[in-house]
């Protein structure tokens, strides 16, 4: 890993009408501390304050409704309490000098009973996912979803809407829609999973009509330079199979309808593709991002090493890091001088309190924000 005090990476850039400190973006991480009405702690406000060295934070995950809930004690953004436990996040972060965008999440099909009030979860289609999810009490296997009627679909495309107004009140610097991992977004998107008959199925133009609404819906309230899209084109959650017939075309063609809509960015999470952009069944990150004329976030396992060669090869713009930054909340610092990171025992990721959470100490010592 370089630790070259002069590394681009770590250099100043501009992204939109936004000056970020560097091209790091600390990534969307669910830690599943908010309370179980999806209203985040008050030592939140010190997580995100500690680590606003990144260029960019991008929140946790944040359910855009009760509906969209999937895993427990996961924050909301649907009333007037969540909304002011996330301005004091916004605020603290704004302190440091940091930008914050929150992650705007329905997680569709990929929840439970035990999550909806004892309703079925939601998704284009009566498909059940493979596996199990975390609940409550503990693992239990999916259910068989309820496919939404075509008259319902508006409301979530007011859903959005109405979460991405409630961003802008709680203070956040912009908004991403996650469209990424399985969630609500991709299940329309995906053939595997959206098998509907009416205007929001079938060919892949019905297919991308509701995730292009809801992008629209947020863009018609932020505007798109502040407006960024989290996709995961080689994602096999909750299996182990590919979601899609053809997922070049697919993505492709979704990408292409983002950039004539002017998106501040994608957020790609591409997989492990260390070495190789093109990977075995057809998908090109690199013609994804050339087809794209906002910016390219991605999202890989980056070293500060392997950020500096996709850089220069020209393959992104930003890189965003999850884990590192759990034990680590100084780490542009660390990339910078080339000091040893912490790593977090996987019994603090999820769940608990502020230990492990906000009591990681940085290089100088403890950060009390």
């Amino acid at each position: 890993m370089s630790n070259q005090q002069s590394s681009p990476v770590l250099q100043p850039v501009i992204l939109g009408e936004l000056h970020l400190r560097n091209r790091i973006v600390m990534a969307p991480m669910t830690r599943s501390r908010s309370d179980e009405a999806g209203v985040p702690p008050d030592y939140a406000a010190a997580y995100y304050a500690q680590r606003a060295n990144a260029g960019l934070i991008i929140t946790e995950a944040t359910n855009i409704s009760a509906q969209g809930r999937g895993y427990p004690r996961t924050p909301g953004i649907w009333n007037d309490t969540q909304i002011a436990a996330w301005k004091e996040v916004t605020d603290a972060v704004h302190r440091q000098a940091g930008k914050i965008f929150l992650q705007l999440w329905h997680t569709g099909r990929m929840s439970h009973p035990d999550m909806q009030d004892g309703a079925l979860p939601v998704a284009p289609s009566a498909i059940k996912p493979s596996g199990q999810i975390r609940v409550h009490d503990g693992m239990k296997d999916f259910v068989t979803p309820r496919a939404l009627d075509t008259d319902e679909i508006p409301g979530i495309v007011e859903d959005y809407r109405r979460a991405a107004e409630n961003a802008k009140r709680a203070g956040f610097d912009g908004v991403e829609v996650h469209a990424a991992n399985n969630y609500l977004l991709e299940q329309f998107i995906r053939d595997s999973t959206n098998h509907r008959t009416d205007q929001y199925g079938g060919a892949l133009e019905n297919r991308l009509r509701f995730p292009l609404q809801v992008v629209q819906a947020v863009v018609d309230v932020w505007g798109a330079a502040r407006v960024g899209i989290r996709i995961s084109p080689v994602t096999t959650a909750p299996g182990d199979t590919p979601l899609d017939s053809n997922t070049m075309e697919t993505f492709g063609t979704f990408v292409d309808a983002l950039s004539d809509l002017g998106l501040l960015y994608i957020h790609d999470i591409e997989g492990v593709t260390q070495l190789n952009r093109d990977t075995s069944d057809g998908i090109s990150f690199t013609a994804l991002r050339e087809r794209f004329k906002g910016t390219y976030i991605a999202n890989n396992q980056y070293t500060l090493g392997l950020a500096e060669k996709t850089l220069a090869a020209g393959d992104a713009d930003l890189f965003s890091i999850g884990r590192p930054f759990i034990a680590n909340p100084d780490l542009v610092d660390r990339l910078r001088s080339g000091a040893p990171l912490a790593e977090a025992p996987k019994e603090y990721w999820y769940g608990g309190d502020a230990t492990g959470y906000s009591d990681w100490p940085a290089l100088t010592g403890r950060q009390d924000l």
